[in-house]
């Protein structure tokens, strides 16, 4: 398994603009899937060159069958047949990540990061013992070190806690990788490829205790507040709004509902900011179907998170972590809570502020420089 370092990719995009602002999605996923295609075929070119036996694979030849979602596409199954008859006869078999097809044949792409999918993917359906995910730093960090002055290299983490860091903000891994990699038991060797004695990061099931535990802190921008205004209390409507944001692929995180005078309910979430247009047009189309009176939104926002075991069990974490955005004059919009991990909407021109301050007052016995 190889993976490029998405400057490819980039280009692609690029010479897309050139032709459509609006491509097919279909379509999208046919050019920057190339990407990779390009990347294995140089990579076994250098492996003979160097007198080892090495083959490629696109997504579609192994195959790696997929739904037919463009762009986010989820792994359905893993054809391993060719990979295990090249190893049998001691080649190295090298496979595009980011990729796959569907049952139609189309070309379809998992999103940025989706190599960490395939790879882990691969892994499982080998049953492998470990995949080894090399990146461009040498593991995962208390917080991002380009945010924050001070951080600490995590020896090992639960999937779970990687898996909510990832869905957080935390760009290393790719989520539905550390998800597969919990679903079938596959340990995750996160190293740096420029370091020959990387230990990096493993992600693994870990024995929980009771003591609380605060692994990290993840930092998401770009994240929009929408409020529907005196929708009326009745069974369903709720139902219905998420249900059309569902079919157009929105994905809804925080959600706060408020019951106003007469038992009207005023419902915030949150959604990306990519997703703010379509979002608009359908809420405003559907107004008076799922009866709202005001629909609000607030760009600008970013999205504090910080994760780790016990901190459903410790009532003092919250109290900290509100003090920390206090004492900072940080003004906190939504707030949303799990067994392990606590989030909060603030203003993006403080989030670097409140991501270091928060981690000096949670992680400041841990931190090394």
């Amino acid at each position: 398994m190889y993976q490029h370092n998405g400057k490819t990719t980039d280009k692609l995009i690029l010479e897309e603009a050139e032709i459509t602002t609006s491509p097919s999605k279909r379509e999208h996923d046919v050019l920057v899937s190339t990407g990779e295609q390009i990347t294995i075929a140089k990579l076994c070119m250098c492996l003979q060159k160097m007198g080892y036996d090495a083959i490629s694979y696109t997504g579609w030849q192994i195959p790696i069958i997929t739904n037919g979602i463009n762009g986010n596409a989820r792994i359905k199954e893993v054809c391993t047949d060719r990979i295990k008859n090249d190893l049998d006869q001691r080649k190295i078999v090298v496979v595009a990540g980011f990729q796959g097809i569907d049952e139609d044949l189309n070309i379809t792409t998992f999103g940025r990061g989706g190599s960490d999918t395939t790879a882990v993917a691969l892994a499982a359906a080998l049953n492998a013992e470990k995949c080894d995910i090399y990146t461009d730093v040498d593991g995962i960090f208390s917080a991002d070190p380009r945010i924050v002055k001070y951080v600490s290299k995590i020896d090992t983490i639960s999937y779970d806690e990687m898996l909510e860091l990832s869905s957080l903000g935390a760009k290393v891994l790719h989520n539905r990788c550390v998800e597969i990699g919990k679903k079938y038991d596959v340990p995750i060797y996160v190293k740096s490829t420029f370091e020959e004695e990387s230990r990096g990061t493993l992600v693994c099931k870990k024995e929980c205790m009771e003591e609380l535990c605060i692994t990290g802190l993840a930092k998401e921008d770009h994240i929009v507040r929408i409020t529907l205004v005196g929708k009326n209390h009745k069974i369903g409507r709720i139902y219905k709004v998420f249900k059309l944001l569902a079919d157009f692929d929105i994905n809804v995180d925080i959600i706060v509902q408020a019951f106003g005078e007469h038992m009207a309910k005023d419902i915030s979430f949150t959604i990306k900011e990519k997703d703010l247009e379509l979002a608009l047009e359908l809420l405003h189309k559907n107004a008076d179907t799922f009866d709202i009176n005001e629909i609000k939104s607030s760009e600008g926002l970013s999205k504090i998170s910080i994760v780790g075991v016990g901190i459903g069990n410790n009532p003092g974490v919250a109290a900290t972590l509100f003090e920390v955005l206090y004492e900072n004059n940080i003004n906190m919009h939504m707030i949303s809570t799990s067994e392990i991990k606590i989030s909060v909407l603030v203003n993006s021109n403080v989030a670097e502020t409140a991501m270091n301050e928060i981690h000096n007052t949670f992680m400041k016995e841990t931190v090394s420089i």
